[in-house]
């Protein structure tokens, strides 16, 4: 008797299985961009969340179709991987960031980055690393986790939480000795402060931590280096210890060395370079993430009108630091400190990085599958390739002839979900 049952209980459990299935979604547009080279003939099959399927069309094993999205003209890629950006920010022409930090409610805050993260998504970015809340505590978790349960629409996130400083060098600052205010970041100095301040904040949970080997706490407000060689590695260290990785705030080379030298991955900005740093951050495998955009963002809000007026001394070092990051074959990292300019607006970077030297193809990797490498994510996403999750994009035009095609976004799937692409691309076979 209970033979019988036991019978009766697989074929139903079967049964349930396979009704269950979710049926097969084929992406058929005119080229696909797999994460490394532009194929034509290829076609995506996706179920559920999974890629099953991505090569040349006759080599597509015999699958049940549910539902065709032909995309004529246009090209399928993975979905992008915006590197460096801020989703408690806003623009600074909108709000200086020292008011969104000292006056702005993190209720606030929270509101326009659910609004931020949904133009993200939307823009095609299905991944992104968030490198620090600016004085909003660790909400940038909590929105990282609501977009996880479903709750709010975004990209998948990986978030810092609070930066780490060292005391008297971030801000807001100018007030009176005697009036304290909330900063930007969380101090720590010496080790064992550092060693609290990091198992604490692995303790929140973040992603990775982040570090700010320099700032403008020099004579005369330039830049200088703030945490000694010793003090970052310490934080290298104990971050390891997690199996979590740090990435650098660095703009001078001396902040760079110490914190490539320290075991960073990543160099975020990298403006005063030198040939010995990029040296040392080939030699290291260290990536530099040069957020060209935010520069340009910066130098407009000042006044400056990009292909009217010449170029400012800023912006002139930066295509030079850029381009000789490139002629050393550092590794670039896409990411543009998006908040600085508007979210959504992430092809910005992406046009720019050619702008500056970059070639196309070169950039389309760098936001794919050279990002996800970076991340240690590349067993999720970065590629289309079956067994990676299905998130995917599909775009007018050839970005690989005119990046700014990135512009034109006609799907973005995260997970085997479209969140936008209209009923007109579907057709049931």
């Amino acid at each position: 008797m209970n033979y019988i049952i036991s019978c009766v209980l697989m074929v139903l459990f079967t049964a349930t299985s396979i009704h269950a299935e979710e049926p097969v979604i084929l992406l058929k547009a005119t080229r696909v961009f797999d994460g490394e080279r532009m194929h034509a003939g290829w076609v995506v099959a996706v179920q559920g969340e999974r890629i099953i399927y991505a090569g040349a069309a006759k080599n597509m094993p015999v699958l049940e179709v549910g539902k065709t999205i032909e995309l004529p003209g246009q090209t399928l890629m993975p979905g992008l991987i915006e590197g460096h950006s801020h989703v408690l920010l806003h623009p600074y022409n909108e709000t200086s960031w020292h008011d969104q930090v000292l006056k702005e409610p993190e209720s606030e805050r929270v509101i326009r980055a659910t609004n931020h993260v949904r133009a993200t998504l939307l823009a095609g970015i299905t991944t992104m690393r968030d490198l620090g809340s600016e004085g909003a505590g660790y909400a940038d978790i909590g929105i990282r986790d609501s977009i996880n349960k479903g709750l709010i629409p975004g990209p998948r996130l990986l978030v810092a939480g609070r930066a780490i400083v060292a005391t008297g060098s971030y801000g807001p600052k100018g007030f009176h000795e005697r009036v304290t205010v909330p900063l930007g970041a969380e101090t720590a100095d010496g080790y064992d402060d550092l060693v609290r301040v990091v198992r604490s904040q692995i303790g929140r949970n973040v992603d990775f931590i982040k570090v700010y080997a320099d700032y403008r706490w020099g004579a005369g407000n330039t830049a200088a280096a703030t945490f000694t060689q010793a003090e970052l590695e310490t934080i290298v260290e104990v971050t390891a210890s997690s199996g979590r990785p740090v990435v650098a705030h660095a703009s001078t080379a001396e902040g760079m060395k110490r914190a490539i030298l320290a075991g960073v991955e990543t160099i975020e900005h990298g403006d005063g370079a030198t040939q010995e740093v990029y040296a040392l951050m080939r030699k290291r495998n260290v990536a530099l993430c040069p957020t060209l955009a935010a520069g340009e963002a910066i130098a407009q809000y000042g006044g400056w009108n990009k292909g009217i007026d010449p170029d400012p001394e800023r912006i002139v070092a930066k295509k030079k630091s850029f381009k000789a990051a490139l002629d050393a074959g550092v590794t670039i990292c896409f990411g543009g400190d998006v908040g600085v300019y508007p979210h959504g607006d992430n092809v910005r970077e992406l046009e720019l990085m050619v702008d500056y030297g970059m070639q196309n193809i070169a950039v389309l990797q760098s936001a794919t599958s050279i990002n996800a490498a970076l991340f240690h994510i590349d067993d999720e996403v970065g590629r289309l390739r079956a067994g990676l999750r299905a998130d995917i994009i599909a775009v007018d035009g050839n970005p690989a002839e005119d990046i700014s095609t990135l512009r034109q976004i006609r799907l973005v799937m995260k997970g085997g979900v479209i969140y936008q692409g209209t009923s007109d691309l579907f057709r049931t076979k």
